[in-house]
């Protein structure tokens, strides 16, 4: 019950951070313009690249190490420290090394020092120690009032084009705020630090391992928004960034479970109940491919008048976007299950580096053929492309643990309801005028549809949810 509640905690979490900035997508689209949100997407994900230096892998780790050592306050709480005080110096040189970069730079030289205020919030993250104690309901309700608060300035001062700058220093300060906010509550979790007993360089080596697949995974993230940029406009990089930013929107109901996992996963590893952790991944990877496939099919089958309704006229062509990026919320999933929830808890590092390695050079691969032929398109075909790659890469790898066929041919289920379900939701959102009610309607038709034929075939989810429910009554 605590990861069934530590899930929604977290999805809540995630689906918050992303979903009160799409709150303000529509209003920012028509105020910003294309441009004006290519230019920001663009200056961000340089800066993501400074983040990924000074972050170099310390999430995944510090997530770890703490959920190895849950129960012992006096080592958690040394490697607390240890942990906190390496990323300050790392995120140090990061900003180091991003002053050299601006040497360079002539154009949105204002915009760049903005966005880097998040450069300088991520050394003050530390959502990684409440998720490795799985004490996540301590960055829900922190981080809600500082969304809130900076969804609210954003509509009472972002007016007009040239109001860029001010929704920069909303965001990246909204970023800096809430992790700030969290430090205070560290004072019942963890003991002062015992700075003759810090040891930073025994944590650098295992951090730099998990960098690399992080350098990997950035570089097909981020990568194809700065080729846009560079190949194609900063237009182009406003509509990829839309139709990202609908799926972003979603995949917290995927990777959600991933974060609450790794703890768990990672605390049996380190017990030896190796058995019973791989007995919940299959579980996992069937939840997570039921609760995927609706999303795939439910954003295709709205997509083509979504996307100029929710965005505006200017951004029509979104709307095909959002249809050739769909299926990657499925390829996430099951990436997530495998990788984040069982090749990192289990230090197979090498296989998980590997996987999000050809990711990358596929994706940067592709691009570099397909953007200066297909623009836009061609980006988020080598998007699919490489999570696809990925996803199956690593269900290759763990073949021999898992009957991987049969886990996905179990899943046939999920996908023919998904299937009738996009038929009718596509044909409702052929006939249909776009607005707020029949949006509402469509996705309620869809989700009914989808459940309706998951009780009808008796799935396994249907089957769990079921025995859940009876369980309760009984209480």
């Amino acid at each position: 019950m605590k990861i069934i509640k530590n899930y929604f905690l977290n999805s809540s979490y995630q689906l918050l951070v992303v979903m009160l900035p799409i709150i303000t997508i529509p209003y920012i689209s028509r105020v910003l313009g294309p441009e004006g949100v290519g230019v920001n997407t663009f200056t961000f994900a340089i800066i993501q690249y400074f983040i990924l230096i000074g972050n170099i892998g310390i999430t995944t780790y510090g997530n770890r190490e703490i959920a190895y050592n849950q129960g012992n306050k006096k080592t958690r709480s040394q490697i607390f420290w240890e942990i906190a005080f390496l990323r300050f110096i790392t995120v140090g040189i990061s900003i180091l090394l991003f002053m050299i970069f601006l040497g360079f730079q002539k154009a949105n030289l204002i915009i760049y020092l903005l966005q880097s205020i998040a450069l300088i919030a991520s050394a003050f993250d530390i959502s990684w120690y409440f998720m490795g104690v799985e004490k996540f309901s301590r960055t829900v309700g922190r981080n809600f009032l500082v969304s809130t608060l900076s969804v609210i300035l954003i509509f009472l001062f972002v007016k007009e084009k040239s109001d860029l700058p001010l929704y920069i220093i909303i965001i990246t300060g909204s970023m800096l705020v809430g992790n700030l906010s969290l430090w205070p509550t560290l004072k019942k979790e963890v003991e002062l630090p015992n700075l003759k007993m810090i040891n930073i360089s025994h944590h650098l080596l295992p951090t730099i391992q998990l960098f690399l697949p992080q350098i990997a995974i950035q570089i097909y993230a981020v990568a194809n928004k700065n080729m846009l940029g560079v190949f194609d406009s900063m237009t182009a990089v406003g509509y990829f960034n839309q139709s990202n930013s609908i799926i972003l929107a979603l995949t917290p109901f995927v990777t959600s479970l991933g974060t609450v996992m790794l703890p768990r996963v990672s605390n049996m590893f380190a017990e030896g109940d190796n058995l019973k952790a791989k007995s919940m991944l299959k579980k996992s990877f069937e939840i997570m491919t039921a609760i995927s496939i609706p999303m795939v099919f439910g954003v295709m089958g709205i997509a083509l008048k979504f996307a100029p309704f929710f965005f505006g006229k200017d951004f029509t062509s979104v709307g095909l976007l959002m249809m050739i990026q769909a299926p990657i919320i499925l390829f996430m999933a099951w990436s997530n299950v495998i990788g984040v929830q069982y090749l990192l808890p289990f230090n197979r590092l090498n296989h998980f580096t590997i996987s999000v390695s050809i990711g990358a050079v596929l994706n940067v691969a592709i691009n570099l053929v397909a953007i200066p032929v297909y623009g836009v398109v061609g980006a988020m075909v080598a998007t699919v492309i490489a999570e696809f790659s990925v996803a199956v890469y690593q269900l290759y790898v763990v073949r021999k643990e898992f009957n991987i066929l049969s886990m996905i041919i179990e899943s046939w289920k999920y996908l023919f309801s998904g299937i009738i379900m996009f038929i009718v939701v596509y044909c409702l959102n052929e006939k249909m005028t776009m607005n707020i009610y029949n949006l509402v309607l469509q996705i309620l038709a869809g989700g009914i549809i989808y459940v309706v034929l998951n009780i009808i075939l008796k799935t396994n989810i249907f089957f769990q949810i079921k025995n859940m429910i009876f369980r309760k009554i009984d209480q």
